[in-house]
């Protein structure tokens, strides 16, 4: 049941979320608190060096960091992020987000995520930390 409500959640998020239509984002994996996400890189996501820029790392991470907050129904929103680069990719290249949830209270949520390549290389390391505001998605999970 409640993971049921978890993939509503992100439906609805994501059906509303053009950026991440328009990153090519797959959604492997949606529950409670945990969410997996994978995208394959292509030519207008590159920078000057022709390897991935850095906002699209972190973009993907972003909609993994939103979707696994928000993926117990209660809206919520990011109030702290960072990320560090640590390999650099290229055209073509897959790579995937997931989602841990490190502390959850009423009010607060932080997550790590990761993003791998596919050969399992740990590429961007993210971390974020969000405000539940208690306001639920719909008013049937009350």
């Amino acid at each position: 049941m409640k993971n049921n409500l978890a993939n509503k959640v992100v439906d609805a998020m994501f059906d509303n979320d053009s950026f991440s239509q328009w990153l090519g984002i797959e959604r492997s994996t949606v529950e409670e608190g945990r969410c997996v996400l994978k995208m394959k890189i292509r030519k207008e996501m590159l920078n000057g060096f022709q390897i991935l820029h850095g906002g699209i790392y972190y973009s993907l991470a972003d909609s993994a960091l939103a979707f696994a907050a928000n993926s117990y129904g209660i809206k919520s929103v990011s109030i702290e992020t960072s990320i560090s680069h640590i390999l650099p990719c290229k055209e073509g290249d897959e790579i995937v987000a997931t989602t841990n949830e490190i502390s959850l209270s009423n009010k607060i949520g932080i997550y790590n995520i990761n993003i791998n390549n596919v050969e399992g290389n740990l590429v961007a390391v993210f971390k974020g930390t969000v405000y539940r505001t208690g306001k639920r998605w719909f008013e049937e999970n009350k």
